[in-house]
Order: structure tokens, then sequence, then C-alpha cells
């Protein structure tokens, strides 16, 4: 039987021909989260909306795991400090938590969040060939990859209570977005282009 191979659009995407680092891994074992139970190889392969971009099998470490139990096209934004973040940043925005991470998503994918089953692939990080992005917990590969084993990630809101992370449900995503991208506070916003139309653009069409 030939080999499941896993050809969805990764995160992110660097250009063709990037020249990496070779920053050693930040753990010996990475991660890859899939809906799909039955994938046998990762095969690198560019972005499917940057077809130019560079071929690459895609790993997130244990410790920033909790970014990825969601549904994969859920949209979201992350955010955390940093030790370089301001102290009014971190009232503003953590100040009334003491989650050590924040993701807020729109409440329209709340269900989705609850039914989605989601599986945690494992990569042995040094066979894989592995190198670290240096962008808190990603790394990328050039080579085939083969994953150690797979598990079902269990019920996704119970796993991110457990890794001390705070859910926030929100109507829109943007102006959270937007005052983030002024604020000293690591973020991440993850498949966007999935999130409801900004309230702006709503009112035009209406």
């Amino acid at each position: 039987m030939s080999p499941r191979v896993d050809r969805r659009p990764p995160r992110g995407g660097l250009p063709a021909g990037v020249a990496l680092k070779g920053v050693p891994p930040t753990s010996p074992t990475l991660l890859h989260f899939s809906e799909d139970p039955g994938i046998t190889v990762f095969e690198p392969r560019p972005v499917a909306s940057n077809p130019e971009s560079e071929p690459l099998v895609w790993a997130i470490d244990e410790a920033h795991a909790p970014l990825y139990y969601f549904p994969r096209d859920c949209p979201r934004v992350c955010f955390w400090a940093l030790p370089s973040s301001s102290p009014e940043d971190v009232d503003r925005y953590l100040g009334v938590t003491d989650a050590r991470l924040v993701i807020a998503i729109e409440g329209a994918w709340l269900e989705r969040v609850r039914e989605t089953t989601l599986y945690a692939y494992r990569f042995d990080a040094a066979a894989g060939g592995f190198v670290s992005l240096e962008d808190h917990g990603a790394h990328v590969s050039r080579r085939t990859v083969v994953p150690t084993s797979v598990e079902l990630v269990g019920d996704l809101l119970t796993r991110l209570r457990d890794a001390g992370v705070e859910v926030r449900l929100t109507p829109s995503l943007w102006p959270l977005r937007a005052a983030l991208l002024n604020a000293s506070l690591h973020y991440s916003m993850i498949r966007m282009r999935n999130a409801a139309a900004p309230p702006s653009e709503k009112d035009q069409k209406t």
C-alpha cells in the first residue's frame, strides 16, 4: 500500500531557497496536529497560497503546542508576555488573568472546537532533520519525515484548560488584532483569512 501523504498547506511560509540557520531543535520531540489520523509520511511542500515558497515540513515544540489545539481552519489570535514586554501592555492585556497564554476565537467557532477530533503526530526532531526558526516553537525540515507516533488529543477545551490557557470568545477578532499590532507582547495570528469580515466591511454590505 502506498504511503498516505499530508498535502495540506502548513503554517506560514518561507521564501524559496531560504538559508536556514541550522539552529538545533528546542525539544527532542516535535509535534504536528491534524484532523486526519491516517498520515504515514510528511513530505516538504510549499504553502498552498504561495506555490513559490520553500517546500518544508512544519512542526511545533511541546511548549507551544496549545496554539494548535483547535480545528485547523479556526481563526485565532494568541498572545503572551515576553521579558521585553512593557508593564503597561502586560497590565492592559494580561492584568486580569493568571493564564500564561491567551487565545481569542470567534464565538461562531465554539461548537466546532467542541466537536473537532484532533490528532497529534510526533516527530523525532534529530532524525527528521528539523531546525528551529527561533520563533516561539516553530521548526522546519527539508526532509521527508515519518512520524514516530500519532495520538488522539482528546477534548480540546479540556486540553487548553490543563495547559493554563485562557480562551476568550469574541464576535470579531479584528479589533484585538489591530490593538496587538502596536503592543509589546508576542502575538500569533493564525488563519485570519477565515475570520469573519471586519465590522466596517459588514456595515458597508448592509
